[in-house]
């Protein structure tokens, strides 16, 4: 529970206990005020005989609609109880209205007997009745005897005091008088024998009552107990010939019906603020006389009967028949309930035994060890279960010190446990649960857990062997930490461990680096050898920087074939000593890594790029880990096989590409981009033959970026490096570029490029321009399973666009990519009339490759070879001979990049049949296009020649550019 709730708890019933407290001083003074005046006489005759009659009948009312309200409104077990008290009211009220009715209405003296003592005596019967249903009823046959002979044991040695010492006599005198005398000696008799039975029952009820409620329990008790008191006091001789109306008497009956009345409602009302529980404190001195008292209660009324009976002996009187008859019943009923109790306690004797031995061989069958240790720490029992447990006999254990056998690393945390525990009230705290670890037989610790308990100023220990449990726990930590494959610390511990070195002592040790690690040409390992031998070469690789980093450092793999070092800082303050210290460090990893590895029998090389970040002040473990992971792929992009520092700008640079990205994002979406095509023409005649599509991304200038600028934001945004070199050039890898890496981005603007080239090319072929359109696309673009199979004829079909009119430029000669499945989707689209070109060709290791097995229609030269024919004899004679191999497999040849008459004359003369570059045309918008298709040739240059179609205004000429990263100004169309 809160604090606040708490405070509310305690201060509601604080204000109820105010309003009880009133009560209690108005209840004082009322009944003192009574007293006053019933000692004083009222000051009248009248007014006494009044208050005497009327007001006792007054206050027996109010006792009687307290007690009736209050039953309305408590639950079904006790209403009766007081509904009787109500009714037990009614009747002393009415008797004392019937005695003020002949006394002060009448004037006449109250006739023997009267309504009023039928009235009276029905005071008490319900009273009785009522404290029985408060009692606590007993669960047993033998109890319910035990109650009844209890109550007879009081009330019959009370009646035999009572007659010994009045009654015998008020019963001589009743009998002596007039007629009618044994009606009047019977009622005088009730009166006290009812009243000895309350008192037995208020006797028995004080022993036996319940819990319920017991604060208005015991108020009705008393109220109960003071008007019993006021009738023994009238029926005695001394008071019961002079009484009058309005004496002091009367004072004890008002007082017992307000107590009565206010039983229910002001008990109610002071209840005890509930308060946050103390450790109790134990009172031995006081606990045996409150325990017996129920015990003694029979003896005590053997006892009050003897007295009665030695009253009259001692006296010299004759002993009265009913004084001995009642001390037969009295000792007959002590010796029936000895047995009953003689009987209950061999019973409850085996019970005990039974539970004793059940226990016994629960605990000595127990797998757990139980121990009993005195307050001074020494044992006193030992279950033998300790034999299995802890390898040692019980015997051996009982005597020693718990503190010797408990392993000195824990000893001051159980120590200061039990302190705390043995500190704590036992109602918060009934128990506590201690690990540590204890000495076995063997010498060995076991890891002990034992629930702990208070007893007898000791404790009571149940403990049990969670060794395997402790160890499972450690190895699940272990593997959750750490990699499964090298053993080595995993990205999560290894964050945790920058986090501590960032933020631990050495927080302001600026000279902490982190490392991150990547093996170069590891896939190849993998896809060429298999991922068994990946594995063995990561598991050395892993060995050798573990070995490589000092003691105080950690090592990592983070992932795949990424690996990371902390190497934690010396304090110094010398940035640039630092630095080379580290830079040290990791060119050693370098080389270490770098070297052969010998796996299943043959040697196998890969290179380290490495990364280096330092913390920075104010730096986070996140942040700084980012900054190493920059610097390593600056590395991979700078060549591999090598270390970088990190530097602010790489982040600026990641900064400025991301925005790039989100801009080619966002153009792709809004429909930014716009489709160039780019005449390739025949070098024998100048004839348009085909049309290379490309993509533009128009600026909000109207300025349209070449494809080497948006390449590489493309290759960027999947991780990939590259670019052209080289106007054509570029061109032609933009197709590359958009349909390339296969990813969302890029895919989709390769999506675009082939549906916008194939709409636009069936708008031509109806408006009569039949030229194929040719779209560069990658293998992995070709076979990617995200694109939908038939997804190309498909577009064909919808489109309308004719057989032949359709070349794909195969851009990828890459040599992981599945040739037996590139090959049948290539075999698919040639059989719809899809022409295929190897781009490219003469530049890529696996070119050949994919010409041996490859269905290829054309052959399309490598720009870097187009650009040094004229220039260098060595590529003049390369190229010749790649031309010489498409004419003899009977392919076309398309020379890309051809940008000066020499290399169209030179082409030509080695036999290249088609050209395509700025000797002729740069890329066109749709307008531009349509007009040079109407014309269909382009002059030939047979010397130094200008292109035929420059880029400006009709009719115009356009210097010759060599750079790829030019602005093409297009105007909008």
């Amino acid at each position: 529970m809160s604090a606040p709730g708490a405070a509310l708890l305690t201060r509601q019933p604080a204000a109820d206990g105010g309003r009880g407290l009133a009560a209690q001083w108005l209840l004082a003074l009322v009944s003192g005020g009574y007293a006053v005046g019933a000692a004083l006489g009222w000051g009248s005759k009248e007014l006494a005989e009044i208050m005497g009659d009327f007001g006792l009948s007054a206050a027996g009312v109010l006792a009687a609609v307290s007690c009736f309200s209050y039953a309305r409104t408590i639950d079904r077990r006790e209403r009766p109880a007081w509904l009787l008290f109500a009714f037990s009211s009614l009747m002393g009220a009415s008797g004392n209205a019937i005695w003020g009715w002949y006394e002060v209405i009448l004037g006449e003296p109250m006739p023997k007997p009267s309504l009023a003592d039928y009235a009276f005596l029905c005071f008490a019967p319900p009273a009785i009745v009522g404290l029985l249903v408060l009692a606590k009823r007993p669960v047993t046959r033998a109890g319910w005897v035990c109650l009844g002979l209890d109550s007879w044991l009081i009330g019959g040695s009370l009646l035999t005091l009572s007659w010994s010492l009045a009654l015998a006599h008020a019963a001589r005198t009743a009998q002596s008088g007039a007629a009618g005398s044994v009606p009047s000696a019977a009622l005088s008799l009730a009166y006290p024998l009812l009243d000895i039975a309350l008192v037995s029952m208020v006797l028995v009820l004080h022993f036996r009552r319940s819990d319920t409620n017991r604060s208005a329990v015991n108020t009705a008790i008393a109220a109960l107990a003071l008007t019993v008191l006021s009738d023994a006091l009238f029926t005695s001789p001394l008071l019961s010939d002079g009484y009058q109306s309005g004496q002091l008497l009367d004072a004890g009956w008002f007082a017992g019906s307000l107590l009565l009345a206010y039983a229910p409602w002001g008990a109610k009302r002071v209840h005890p603020a509930p308060v946050a529980p103390h450790p109790r404190v134990d009172r031995p001195h006081s606990r045996p006389i409150s325990g017996s008292l129920p015990a003694l209660t029979p003896y005590l009324a053997a006892a009050v009967c003897t007295l009665g009976i030695l009253y009259n002996v001692v006296d010299g009187r004759k002993v009265d028949r009913m004084v001995v008859f009642t001390g037969c019943t009295v000792v007959l009923a002590l010796v029936i309930r000895q047995g009953i109790m003689l009987l209950d306690n061999i019973a409850l004797t085996q019970e005990l035994a039974q539970k004793e031995n059940h226990f016994r061989s629960l605990v000595q069958g127990s797998s757990d060890v139980i121990m009993i240790a005195a307050p001074t720490g020494t044992l006193r029992y030992v279950s033998p279960a300790a034999a299995g447990v802890y390898g040692r006999e019980a015997e051996e254990l009982v005597g020693s010190e718990l503190a010797t056998l408990i392993h000195p690393d824990d000893l001051g945390r159980v120590v200061h446990e039990v302190r705390r525990f043995l500190a704590a009230p036992p109602a918060e705290e009934p128990t506590t649960r201690i690990e540590c670890r204890f000495k076995s037989g063997s010498g060995e610790w076991l890891n002990v857990e034992s629930t702990v308990n208070r007893h007898q100023g000791g404790l009571i220990l149940n403990s049990r062997d969670v060794t395997e449990r402790v160890r499972l726990q450690a190895q699940l930590q272990h593997s959750a930490e750490h990699d499964p494959l090298t053993d080595l610390p995993n990205r999560a511990l290894f964050t945790r461990r920058v986090r501590r070195a960032l933020t631990g002592r050495r927080a302001g040790d600026h000279s902490t680096a982190v490392l991150f690690i990547d093996l170069d040409g590891f896939k190849a390992v993998n896809d060429t050898i298999g991922h068994q031998a990946g594995d063995e070469l990561l598991v050395e690789a892993a060995r050798r920087l573990q070995d490589s980093v000092r003691a105080g450092d950690t090592a990592a793999r983070l992932g795949g074939d990424e690996f990371a070092a902390l190497i934690v800082g010396d304090g110094s303050r010398d940035r640039s000593a630092r630095e080379y210290q580290v830079h040290e460090i990791a060119d050693r990893l370098r080389t270490t890594l770098s070297q052969p590895y010998r796996i299943a029998g043959s040697e196998v090389r890969v290179a380290a790029s490495i990364g280096v970040a330092f913390a920075d002040p104010g730096i986070t473990p996140s942040d700084l880990m980012r900054n190493a992971d920059l610097a390593m792929y600056r590395a991979k992009a700078g060549g591999k096989d090598r270390v970088e520092l990190y530097a602010p700008q790489m982040q600026a640079e990641v900064v400025r590409k991301a925005e790039l990205a989100g801009r080619l994002r966002t153009a792709l979406h809004e429909g930014e981009f716009a489709l160039l095509h780019q005449p390739v023409v025949s070098l024998a005649t100048g004839e348009v033959t085909a049309l290379a599509a490309q993509a533009r991304w128009r600026s909000s200038q109207g300025i349209l970026f070449t494809p080497a600028e948006f390449l590489r934001v493309a290759e960027y945004s999947e991780g990939q490096t590259g670019g052209g070199s080289g106007a054509a050039g570029a061109a032609g890898r933009a197709g590359a570029a958009v349909g390339g890496p296969d990813a969302s981005r890029t895919a989709e603007l390769g999506r675009w490029l082939l549906e916008e080239a194939v709409a636009q090319a069936a708008e031509r072929h109806r408006a009569g321009h039949d030229v194929p359109v040719a779209v560069r696309m990658s293998a992995q673009r070709l076979l990617d399973r995200s694109m939908p199979r038939g997804s190309v004829e498909a577009l064909l079909t919808r489109h309308g666009l004719p057989s032949g009119a359709l070349v794909i430029e195969l851009a990828d000669s890459d040599p992981r990519v599945p040739f037996d499945e590139l090959e049948r989707r290539l075999a698919a689209l040639r059989r719809l009339g899809v022409l295929i070109a190897l781009d490219g060709f003469g530049s890529g290791y696996a070119a050949i490759s994919a010409l041996r097995r490859l269905p290829m229609d054309m052959l399309k030269l490598d720009r870097g070879l187009v650009e040094g024919v004229v220039e260098s004899a060595r590529i003049h004679k390369i190229t010749a001979g790649l031309l010489r191999i498409a004419n003899d497999l009977g392919m076309q040849s398309v020379a890309d990049g051809v940008d000066l008459p020499e290399q169209v004359m030179a082409l030509r003369a080695m036999g290249c049949s088609h050209g395509q570059g700025m000797a002729f045309s740069g890329p066109l918008d749709e307008y531009r296009l349509r007009r040079a298709l109407v014309r269909g040739t382009f002059p030939v240059p047979g010397g130094a020649a200008q292109p035929a179609l420059a880029l400006g205004s009709p009719g115009g000429t356009m210097a010759i550019h060599r750079g790829s990263h030019n602005e093409t100004p297009v105007p909008p169309t």
